[in-house]
């Protein structure tokens, strides 16, 4: 057992001045199989601490209705087992660029901005789910022989809002469960998020990518006691859809962690291993300075550009890093673990089975909802998936514009059963004016709920319904198709495959050996936008208006044979000699 504190100046572990050098690691984006190799890769870089978030609605898809919610646990114990600490930020709200910044689509759905507040129905159910997770933590704390230091009271929040109360409440409902170790709150160097995001007797952190001794200097004006703590030194950036690739120099990104080490402070790189958003869980942002511009969907891959690589190997900016952190470590740093195994050769897959989109609809949808407003995909109980929206046009009437109001994210549209074009929240009028009699279908993904600002939490679908010249078309029928209703791999399987080398909007399905299986990387030809499963797992969506041609496939995933593949194409119409690569 160990007794960490934290002092007038410095953090103190038994008494004695300590400096913790941490680095983000979500357990969430790495293959449970892989923690061991991506921990051992952080302690070789010089590190003694790893902090994770923890993602409230990968754990809890329903209210009281769990699933997995021991995956921390293990995590925490890997990290004990690879010699690190660890520091815990179990929001509720915890942004990371992950669906919703990780509240519940649920949760959201019915209470909008009550969410995030001291609103009692919130806090209850922040309460339950509290409740199932942090005995987890709670057990792993250093006074109980545990990994973790130190606990993070919500996340960023004067970046949204100033109800400090809620902060209150939400410290209080941590000490009541068992919480002792120190709290801290995190947030950027700026007098208003400070003022709104911290907490009288806790700890504060702030969070930058650059101009240490200027973030240093706006917390001492807040704080003027207590050790300094860069909680997230952002020496990477995340990436959108259709967006350019983003690298930061690894000798400047270098320079500004020496910077924050030269003023005294602790420091949490993030990310240090950045993974994966496997599973469609990847979030989106809103363009311009007060986050309320066009949406920018998050892509798959959460490399960050960060020290250790999705696929685990080091970079430039280990090795930067490394040198930097070798001069504050207590004696030599530990050697670099084995790479991980890669797959042996290439492998090329033919996509030779095939259901059609409305044949997957029929076989794993929901019931169809209406006819009424078209209602919302949390009104659908959706958070990830494609919904279809069925409405008549009478008539006759003469052709009028469509217009989808207040539509998230991307629709594809059908007059009388022939694609009319696609449709989004920039472009939300259809090329062509419809004319009446007809019959219109808007097949609508979610492309990622926003994970930060003041539009989280916002609905998606047909959000505002659907308009004819300036009436609203009424009689309206919903069916959903939820990402995870393939979690089930054999109703999958039983679904009506017909043997093609033909094929458009649906899914397709190959199979194939790899005699000598290991990590890999799966490429896309003659496709355009869907999901990739491989065994069951999903590797979540792929995109060909870039910045990856590829997703990552974790080596224990694959088999030497009888290996199986399933992509669910969302945009094309027809594809012909389909295939996938695993390189």
């Amino acid at each position: 057992m160990a007794e960490f504190t934290v002092g007038e100046k410095d953090f103190l572990l038994d008494g004695r001045p300590v400096r913790l050098l941490s680095g983000a690691l979500h357990y969430f984006r790495v293959h449970e199989s892989q923690w061991g190799h991506r921990l051992a890769m952080l302690r070789a870089m010089g590190l003694n601490c790893v902090e994770t978030y923890v993602p409230w609605n990968l754990h809890e898809p329903a209210p009281g209705r769990f699933r997995d919610p021991g995956a921390l646990g293990r995590f925490l114990d890997a990290a004990r087992a690879a010699g690190l600490w660890a520091i815990v930020r179990p929001g509720p709200y915890i942004c990371a660029e992950w669906e919703n910044g990780g509240l519940p689509h649920w949760l959201t759905g019915s209470l909008g901005r009550r969410a995030r507040t001291r609103d009692a129905e919130y806090l209850a159910h922040v309460g339950r789910w509290f409740g199932e997770l942090l005995p987890q933590v709670v057990a792993r704390q250093a006074d109980r022989g545990g990994p973790v230091l130190m606990v993070q009271v919500e996340n960023e929040y004067g970046s949204y809002g100033t109800d400090t109360a809620y902060l209150a409440e939400l410290a209080a409902l941590l000490r009541e469960l068992g919480v002792s170790v120190p709290l801290f709150t995190s947030d950027g160097p700026e007098d208003h998020m400070l003022t709104g995001g911290s907490l009288p007797g806790v700890l504060a952190t702030a969070n930058f990518g650059s101009g240490a001794r200027e973030a240093f200097g706006a917390l001492r004006r807040h704080r003027p006691d207590g050790p300094l703590m860069c909680m997230e030194f952002w020496c990477g950036w995340f990436e959108h859809w259709g967006a350019d690739p983003v690298a930061r120099d690894a000798g400047d990104a270098a320079a500004e962690l020496r910077a924050i080490l030269e003023c005294g402070a602790s420091v949490n790189l993030y990310m240090a291993h950045g993974g994966t958003s496997f599973a469609g869980w990847a979030g989106a942002n809103r363009d311009g300075a007060e986050h309320l511009g066009a949406l920018r969907p998050d892509v798959t891959s959460y490399d960050y550009d960060a020290p250790v690589d999705e696929r685990g190997r080091p970079t430039a900016k280990f090795w930067a890093f490394r040198e930097v952190l070798a001069e504050y470590a207590d004696g030599p740093l530990p050697e670099l673990p084995p790479p991980p195994k890669e797959l042996g050769s290439p492998v090329a897959v033919a996509l030779t089975e095939f259901v059609a989109a409305g044949e997957l609809l029929e076989a794993l949808g929901s019931p169809e909802h209406g006819p009424g407003v078209a209602p919302s995909f949390e009104e659908l109980d959706v958070d990830r998936g494609v919904v279809r929206y069925r409405v008549e046009v009478p008539g006759p009437r003469q052709p009028y514009p469509l217009r989808a109001l207040g539509l998230r994210d991307r629709a594809l549209v059908y007059v009388d059963g022939v694609r009319a074009g696609a449709l989004t929240e920039e472009e939300p009028v259809l090329a062509e004016p419809v004319a009446g009699p007809a019959a219109v279908e808007l097949w609508v993904e979610s492309l990622g709920r926003v994970n930060y600002g003041p539009r989280l939490g916002e609905p998606k679908g047909l959000t505002g319904g659907l308009l004819h010249e300036r009436q609203f078309l009424h009689g309206v029928r919903a069916r959903a198709l939820r990402l995870d209703a393939f979690d089930d791999a054999d109703r999958v399987r039983r679904l009506p495959f017909r043997s093609t080398a033909e094929g458009g909007r649906g899914l397709f399905r190959g199979t194939f050996d790899a005699p000598d299986p290991g990590d890999a990387r799966l490429e896309f030809l003659g496709l355009v936008r869907g999901f990739a499963w491989v065994n069951g797992f999903c590797l979540g969506r792929y995109w060909t208006i870039g910045p990856h041609a590829s997703l990552f496939v974790p080596g224990a995933v694959l088999r030497d044979q009888a290996n199986e593949v399933w992509v669910w194409e969302l945009e094309l119409e027809d594809s012909t000699g389909p295939e996938v690569k695993f390189l």
